[in-house]
Parts: structure tokens; sequence; C-alpha cells
């Protein structure tokens, strides 16, 4: 996975009621998932009246009635939890980050590159866009969007303070290197279908669309996301692929190298929006976890949920396999936002 290799100073996240930080070098705030992995960790904006020494850093505990700050992600097969922050620091953020809802605004800077996910925090009652698009904001101010593989340079957020003060933002997206695959034994027909299958690969790809196009207002995927299996990484997002000596569109997904009859996990808590078998994906399952953002399981053996179920986040749901175009058994997972494919990576397995 290639970053950006630069470290960023002060972000273009705010107006002039705003200060906004990046963490110093070899601080963590609000996690250290990301791209460049050790030097950059979240946006963090605080008011103009407030005292603007260093951003809070390190992660918060999991229980005794406190949340962990937004951006930051449980990682690791066993879906373990952040250690906890300092009892300074836990006191103080929640003064800093609130003490004026109408100009609060935390966006994790890993997030902003291509294929990157947000999940981020306004005061309550503010309202989003990006690039022209609603972005849901929950009743606690968390919010989510992501960036597909090849977004431009920049991204411009609309945001309406609870005051009904209006901001535009611009938004530096980085730019990433892909790698490239190549995949050869495939059978001919899932290179070059024929045109039977090819009607039936369409009749799936709206099938599938109209699943990622749920605009749910379930919040799980505010809790953060944890890897579905544990195994080998087979292959990563983005990487150009060569299908049998043919050019085909990238890999939208990261692949676990894991043997058939693996139990797989539910990433985040969340709706099932489809349970079917496709052509290319095989036997496959979509989760809704609100506000847009979806996750998908292929390749399975078995599924073990129905559509409808709600499920929670670690929950069994599936049993891995090797069905539609594979070359061996491995489960395929993705994340998206609405209909733009996302790094998982860096969200379920954080450096």
């Amino acid at each position: 996975m290639t970053g950006t290799g630069d470290r960023r100073g002060t972000l273009p996240l705010s107006g002039p009621a705003n200060q906004c930080f990046a963490p110093a070098e070899g601080r963590k705030a609000f996690g250290n998932h990301g791209f460049n992995r050790g030097s950059r960790g979240a946006a963090w904006c605080a008011p103009e009246d407030v005292p603007t020494g260093d951003a809070p850093s390190g992660h918060s505990r999991t229980g005794g009635g406190v949340q962990r700050p937004f951006g930051l992600w449980r990682g690791g097969a066993e879906g373990r939890r952040p250690s906890a922050i300092p009892r300074r620091a836990l006191l103080a953020a929640p003064a800093l980050l609130l003490a004026r809802p109408a100009s609060a605004l935390v966006i994790p800077e890993p997030g902003l590159a291509q294929g990157g996910f947000v999940l981020g925090r306004a005061a309550p009652g503010t309202r989003l866009a990006l690039d022209g698009r609603a972005v849901r904001v929950a009743a606690d101010g968390a919010f989510a969007f992501g960036f597909g593989r090849d977004h431009a340079a920049g991204a411009a957020l609309s945001v309406t303070h609870p005051d009904n003060r209006r901001e535009e933002k611009r938004l530096v997206i980085a730019r990433r290197q892909w790698r490239e695959q190549r995949i050869d034994g495939l059978p001919p027909g899932q290179v070059t279908p024929d045109e039977e299958t090819l009607r039936r690969i369409l009749r799936e790809r709206e099938r599938l669309a109209a699943a990622r196009a749920t605009d749910s207002a379930l919040t799980g995927f505010a809790q953060g996301f944890i890897a579905p299996a544990t195994g080998r990484i087979s292959g990563v997002f983005g990487s150009r692929r060569i299908l049998n000596g043919q050019p085909r569109q990238p890999h939208y997904g990261l692949d676990f190298a894991v043997p058939t009859g693996t139990p797989l996990l539910a990433s985040a808590a969340g709706r099932v929006t489809l349970a079917e078998s496709f052509h290319f994906f095989g036997d496959l399952l979509v989760i809704d976890h609100g506000h847009g953002v979806n996750t998908l399981y292929a390749h399975l053996s078995r599924i073990d949920v129905r559509e409808g179920q709600m499920v929670a986040d670690g929950e069994r749901i599936a049993l891995s396999g090797a069905t539609g175009r594979v070359t061996g058994p491995h489960l395929h997972f993705s994340l998206s936002w609405y209909q733009t494919w996302l790094d998982p990576q860096p969200v379920v397995l954080p450096a």
C-alpha cells in the first residue's frame, strides 16, 4: 500500500472561526490507521476562543460510558479495542472539541486520499455536502464519506453549521500508486462471457447497485470495523488486473487467503441487504452499516444470514469458499460509500 510520503501541516479544513492542526511528528491523534504510517493522524479543529495547545492524542476507553473518538478503528480479526488514553486527555478532549459546537469539525486526515474512508464528527445539527452530494450527519454528529480509486486531487465540502452559518472547505486528496496483478489459468468464460452470461451479469450488476445505494439512518459504521477473517492478504484494493493476459477493471476489495469453510464475521453492525449467488462474486452478502456505508463478502461456500436480518459486529455470517470467478478459496471483502468502492485495508487492518 503506497502513500503520499509527505507530511502535511495545517489542513485546509476551516474558515476564520477555526484553527486546525495536523498532529506533530510522532503524535497519534485519534488513531494511527492510514496511508503514511506513523506520521499522520486526524485533522483537529478547535474554536478560536479555545486555548490552542497540542491536539488531543492517543486512544480512548471502550468501556465506562466513554466512546472512542471518531476516526478510530478497531483493528485485527479478533476485534481488538484501542488502548486507553491518559486521563487528562480524556477529560480535555470533549471540552476542546465541543466547547463551541457551531465550529467543531473533525476530519481524520488519513482518509483524505484516493480510496480513502473518512469517519468524522461535526456538531449535532450540522449539514454537510461533499462535491454537491448530501452527507448524512447522525444525531450525535457522526458522519462518513469516501473517495474513489481515481478521485481528483481536490474535493469540495460544504458545511452549514447549526446556526446556519455556511462554509466551503477545500479538501486536498492525496494521490496513490496502484499495483498490477496478473492472474492466469481462469476459464475463458470467466474472462470473456458469452451473451447469455453477459445478460446475467448485467442483471446482477443492477441488483448489487440497488443494494449499495441503500441510504439508511443506521449508525453501525460509527462504532468501528473489524477484519472479517484472519489470513494472508492475497489481493489488495486498487490493483490493475490482467486476467489471462487481458486488461480488466481494477480490483475493488481486499482478499483473505483462507481455506473453504472458514467462519466469517460481520465487520460492523448492520442489516443484510443482499444474499445471493452471482456469476463473478459467487455466493455473496452485502451489509448496510448506515449512511451509505456497506460491506460485501464474496466467494462464500455457505450463507448463514438472510436479507433483512440485523447482525451485530463480529457475528458469524457465512463460511468462506471458492464460488464464482476464483483460482482458489478465499474471501473477497469490499467496503463502499454508496456506489464508490473504498480501500478496506486501512480500516480493518490499521498499521
